[in-house]
């Protein structure tokens, strides 16, 4: 049997937790004179649809990270698969009443956008090459993500169980060619202990008096928009006056969500304290489940004292793992502030695969010139760097292993092959699962594209 499920897992994993090389906004189009496409729906899986633009933007992807290479000639086809047989755990995943919570959304979503960024530059270059402002971007993708976690969720439910013992994993490499066997690059793992700079009690003070301020302005009658351009620091939402677009109940945090509903349209809340900082609201409009509102968010600055008393923490918690009072891995799960990479014993996760093997090049620069000299089991001095969302913070950075360039072999890549057998094994059990399904299902696919053969499992 054939995995058609293998191509829509590994599609899948992609998008959702990204790689360096794959991970774009393929998803959320251009817009402008540049830009023509005639668009369509090509397959139907109950309410679900696959439109033209979605193959042609994945096939694209796929061209871009063959750097000149041929594709396979039935790689179209294949894409197809993978999105229609996504598109069926999206129709089964709302017969089932499968959901994902909408802080997970906002999580992954706000992760991916930081990456965006990251990657173009700055925000105004991304929305100079999108032709929109972030607030859309950002709303267009989270259905992509959404999506993504549903599917996600669907395929865990299915094969989430299914484990492999030492002997399976040992019979799956003895059924690789030996001329066929991967040669991978300098590998590394690393872990990080992460400690946020936290405002003093003054900084705190400071941005309240000056929320004070603002809305005493507000009250008097000055123009909220002209404020939130002046002032907030949410500088996606600060060029449109604040504006945030519209939001369905809990798609925000619930102490911003809270203070906007109990408004009336056109009303100015008091100071709201979240995650974020300190914000100002005010309702613009209320549609069904939906609310439209502008806000002025002020962070509290952490100054070199906060950044000293993190590095401070961090030096005592150094000395206990040095002394082997506390093992790295402990003192990560208990003391990290990224929950991410803590709830992983401090290891950072290879965001193609999932393994905590990271060839160099996927290595964030800061963390390759930090582990550049350093021996294997060493930890770092505290140092400064900047969270993802912007926030001053302190980090350790442990290099628990350096694994050089070398042929596949069960000693040294145990876990990633594994992990292959692993995958080989949940395809097979998702592949069982799709014959059981396919005809509960309502699915018709374009014409043009019926040599695909989307629903053939046997190809």
């Amino acid at each position: 049997m054939t995995h058609l499920f293998r191509f829509a897992a590994l599609l899948l994993a992609v998008l959702v937790f990204g790689n360096a090389e794959a991970q774009t906004l393929a998803g959320v189009g251009r817009s402008g004179p540049t830009r023509q496409t005639v668009d369509g729906i090509i397959v139907k899986v109950d309410n679900q649809i696959v439109l033209r633009s979605d193959l042609d933007g994945i096939y694209q992807q796929q061209l871009q990270q063959a750097e000149g290479k041929p594709l396979p000639p039935d790689i179209q086809c294949k894409i197809l698969q993978s999105l229609t047989l996504n598109k069926l755990l999206l129709a089964k995943a709302e017969t089932d009443s499968v959901v994902v919570e909408d802080s997970q959304v906002n999580n992954e979503l706000n992760r991916r956008m930081n990456y965006f960024i990251q990657q173009i530059g700055s925000e105004k270059k991304l929305e100079e090459y999108y032709n929109k402002p972030l607030r859309q971007l950002k709303e267009e993708l989270r259905i992509q993500v959404k999506e993504q976690l549903v599917q996600q969720k669907m395929q865990d439910q299915i094969a989430g169980k299914v484990t492999v013992t030492p002997r399976e994993v040992r019979q799956f490499f003895s059924k690789i060619p030996k001329d066929s066997l991967p040669y991978y690059s300098t590998e590394v793992e690393v872990g990080q202990i992460v400690k946020l700079a936290k405002p003093d009690e003054k900084a705190e003070q400071a941005v309240v008096a000056k929320m004070n301020d603002l809305r005493a302005q507000i009250l008097a009658g000055a123009n909220f928009a002209e404020l939130a351009k002046q002032y907030s620091e949410d500088v996606a939402s600060a060029k449109d006056g604040g504006n945030l677009g519209f939001f369905k109940r809990k798609e925000l945090v619930p102490e911003y969500e809270a203070a906007a509903l109990r408004l009336e349209p056109g009303g100015l809340s008091p100071i709201v304290k979240s995650q974020f900082g300190y914000h100002l609201i005010q309702l613009i409009e209320k549609k069904g489940d939906s609310y439209n509102t502008r806000h002025i968010l002020m962070k509290p600055a952490s100054g070199g004292a906060d950044v000293d008393a993190a590095s401070a923490a961090l030096l005592k918690l150094r000395s206990r793992i040095e002394h082997d009072s506390i093992t790295f891995a402990k003192a990560a799960k208990d003391n990290s502030e990224d929950k991410e990479s803590g709830a992983n014993g401090g290891l950072l996760a290879n965001r193609r695969d999932g393994s905590s093997y990271i060839p160099l090049d996927q290595l964030d620069p800061a963390i390759f010139f930090t582990i550049d000299t350093m021996k294997v089991g060493r930890i770092s001095k505290p140092l400064p760097y900047r969270t993802d969302d912007g926030k001053d913070a302190v980090r350790l950075i442990w290099l628990k292993s350096n694994t050089p360039p070398h042929q596949a072999n069960l000693k040294d890549d145990y876990q990633k092959i594994a992990l292959a057998a692993l995958n080989q094994k949940k395809n097979k059990a998702l592949d069982e699962w799709f014959l059981r399904n396919r005809s509960t299902v309502f699915i018709e696919v374009d014409p043009e594209y019926a040599g695909c053969k989307v629903l053939d499992t046997q190809q």
